[in-house]
């Protein structure tokens, strides 16, 4: 067993295979979250992670975390509340920190998932979230067709939203809240406004029954919930090359990338971040509340 101290945490297995068609290994995984913690951690304090690990590597079958796993350090922050879903109180991580980042990256938590709202009141969301999803054959471009029509109808609407890749087939776009607000609210209002897309276009589509209509695109709503989750901005994902959720500005994804291009290899603090303002361009939504 390879052990390395750093900080209060002692890494264990660090040679594992993480990824093992690219062989890298759960060091690279750490040294990954170490050199992107100055962009992440703001996404990740004050709200109750969602863990997707995967010890064997993301080849093998991994498992989502919403408590807090045995023999967690007590310097961890834990937040307890009771889910109605598991009908059990729950002691979710608290990420504020860089110790417990890297804590996080060697339990071999590859994912990590913010709810929508901050602890300080769970049932008030701070951000509202489009899940843009194709289904083949429609893609990535579709993607993209549909995402740049989501940033036409909100900032029309005087709204500014913020985009990143999902690390797999789809974007996300969000717009950051002041408070005030329910789920109910922002899930309502996320549901018209694809609702208004998927009338001007037909490649839009944005009702549960289609979702797996092939080649369209569903702006998912349904996220929109308190405890539901969405991928942190800078998460790794799963993917057999190392993907990651990035934060990208609208005028690179209106000028052609390729979701591929950002992975633990690529994507480091250094890179100019389109998301610098998401907390101070919070606002009210029109005509909600």
């Amino acid at each position: 067993m390879d052990e390395i101290k750093l900080g209060k945490v002692v890494l264990t297995n660090t040679s594992r295979e993480m990824y093992p068609e690219i062989h890298l290994t759960k060091l690279d995984v750490i040294e990954y979250y170490l050199r992107i913690a100055p962009r992440i951690l703001t996404y990740l304090e004050e709200r109750a992670l969602v863990l997707q690990r995967f010890p064997d590597g993301v080849d093998r079958p991994g498992f989502y975390e919403k408590d807090a796993p045995a023999g967690t350090p007590p310097w961890v922050r834990l937040s307890l509340h009771h889910s109605k879903s598991a009908d059990r109180d729950l002691r979710s991580v608290v990420c504020d920190n860089l110790d417990t980042l890297i804590w996080l990256a060697n339990l071999a938590a590859i994912e990590l998932n913010i709810p929508l709202a901050r602890l300080k009141d769970p049932d008030a969301p701070d951000l509202l979230f489009f899940d843009i999803d194709p289904e083949p054959p429609a893609g990535f471009s579709e993607a993209v067709t549909a995402a740049l029509a989501l940033r036409d109808v909100l900032t029309g609407l005087g709204l500014l939203p913020f985009v990143k890749t999902s690390g797999k087939k789809g974007l996300h776009v969000v717009v950051p809240l002041t408070g005030g607000y329910t789920f109910s609210q922002t899930r309502n209002f996320v549901h018209a406004v694809g609702g208004l897309l998927a009338r001007d276009s037909p490649l839009i589509v944005a009702e549960l029954s289609q979702t797996n209509d092939p080649g369209k695109v569903f702006i998912d709503y349904l996220q929109n919930a308190a405890w539901k989750t969405m991928i942190a901005p800078y998460s790794l994902r799963p993917t057999m090359t190392a993907t990651v959720s990035t934060p990208v500005s609208w005028s690179e994804l209106a000028g052609g990338i390729i979701p591929g291009d950002f992975t633990l290899l690529t994507v480091d603090a250094g890179r100019e971040d389109p998301w610098r303002d998401l907390w101070n361009a919070a606002e009210r939504l029109p005509g909600v509340g």
